[in-house]
């Protein structure tokens, strides 16, 4: 599956890491793709590692990474 990371952090400063398939996916305005991985655990690793380390998965679309 394709991640990508918004550009814009939330209100509380997080960079929230959203898959092609997101619900939310066609309003984000910015994004970074991360790349292909089978689960949110290693896409966010990724958003951490190269763009944003305050970074979380979506409540939608990545809830199992979805931290705060």
């Amino acid at each position: 599956m394709r991640y990508y990371v918004n550009d814009k952090a939330q209100a509380n400063g997080d960079h929230e890491v959203h898959t092609q398939s997101c619900q939310y996916y066609d309003q984000i305005v910015s994004k970074t793709y991360l790349g292909d991985f089978q689960s949110c655990a290693p896409a966010v690793r990724e958003a951490k590692r190269t763009c944003y380390t305050q970074s979380n998965g979506c409540s939608y679309c990545s809830p199992a990474c979805h931290t705060s």
